[in-house]
């Protein structure tokens, strides 16, 4: 057994950077699309709509990689389960039906276990889309899988990255990776799927929170704590609006015209600094005081865009209105805190 001498750090930092670099050279020759990659979208969309699985196997790194993309094509609404070759062999086989299809992973085209699967699956008709490595030369024989495939896809890669120095898998899993993305984005927006579709899918966490709508995270509504007042009020008679309100408090008032359209906002700043700066003006109409005319967001809207709006102005609370451009909601800073879409 032969020991490898360690390198100076300049040495692995310079390994390092090739291996990215050949890496991200291994995906960028993917961006022409393989052949057959329109033909493996069809299949992939068609499974779905005749509610099959796609169901995803490879061996030891390939499997891992393969889960990945399963998990991937799940959460973008295309049923999928990865499968283990092995395990498919003593009981498994029961997951495959006859309008699912097979996605199967391995870089040679010649893992045993991967091969002998696909052979079985083949002889009960099931469509099987494989990724190997390299598309053989006119006149040479594809790798088995490749054999067994109803498309097969190659990367186009003959070697791992740092080739013949390290022969871990590398440059074939970040490839193989980024193929199964593509096959699962486009799947995807073939089938028509929406943010709200992956909203739906993804409740938890930051990703879902930014897919919710605006007016699902607003603690505020026109209906629930949401004091709205005349333009025409004094400052008095607009305050004793928040005070009748009941229950939680907002940090801000919102003023309408005649017509019941936001025409402003009186936040509990801009009453502190009025206080401060002249006690005996409290009786001219709040109209003289508030801000005229603030920014709003669309009752439709999504909280990802109520989050680039208070980023990018800084506006610690936001109307919501509707069509008209009357208020239903308030937006505070904090319900996107609660959901650790900003940071408090």
């Amino acid at each position: 057994m032969t020991t490898m001498a360690r390198t100076t750090e300049t040495e692995h930092l310079e390994l390092a950077s090739q291996l990215l670099r050949e890496e991200a050279e291994a995906v960028a020759a993917l961006a022409e699309l393989p052949e057959g990659f329109a033909r493996a979208v069809e299949m992939i969309d068609a499974c779905a709509r005749k509610d099959g699985t796609v169901l995803v196997t490879g061996l030891g790194k390939s499997g891992l990689v393969g889960a990945k993309i399963s998990a991937t094509m799940a959460s973008l609404g295309i049923p999928s389960h990865p499968v283990h070759p092995t395990e498919a062999a003593h009981g498994d086989l029961g997951r495959f039906r006859e309008h699912d299809l097979v996605l199967a992973l391995s870089f040679s085209g010649s893992t045993a276990e991967v091969v002998a699967l696909c052979g079985l699956l083949r002889q009960d008709g099931l469509d099987i889309i494989t990724i190997t490595g390299r598309k053989p030369a006119d006149g040479d024989q594809p790798d088995p899988l490749s054999r067994l495939a109803t498309v097969p896809l190659y990367l186009g890669l003959g070697q791992e990255a740092l080739h013949p120095r390290f022969s871990a898998p590398t440059a074939s899993t970040t490839a193989t990776l980024a193929l199964g993305d593509a096959l699962a984005i486009s799947a995807a927006a073939r089938r028509g799927f929406s943010d709200a579709d992956f909203a739906r899918r993804h409740p938890g966490g930051a990703l879902g929170g930014a897919l919710r709508p605006v007016m699902d995270i607003a603690r505020c509504t026109i209906h629930d704590h949401l004091p709205v007042a005349r333009e025409s009020d004094t400052v008095i008679e607009a305050q004793q609006a928040v005070q009748t309100g009941g229950g939680r408090r907002p940090g801000a008032l919102l003023l309408v015209d005649g017509d019941g359209k936001l025409t402003g906002i009186f936040t509990d700043g801009d009453l502190r600094r009025l206080v401060l700066r002249d006690r005996g003006e409290l009786d001219q109409p709040i109209s003289n005081v508030m801000t005229k005319r603030p920014r709003t967001i669309s009752s439709t809207a999504l909280a990802r865009d109520a989050v680039a709006l208070v980023l990018e102005h800084r506006q610690d609370e936001v109307p919501i209105v509707d069509g008209d451009g009357k208020p239903v909601g308030l937006l505070d800073v904090q319900d996107l805190v609660a959901l650790k879409l900003v940071e408090g």
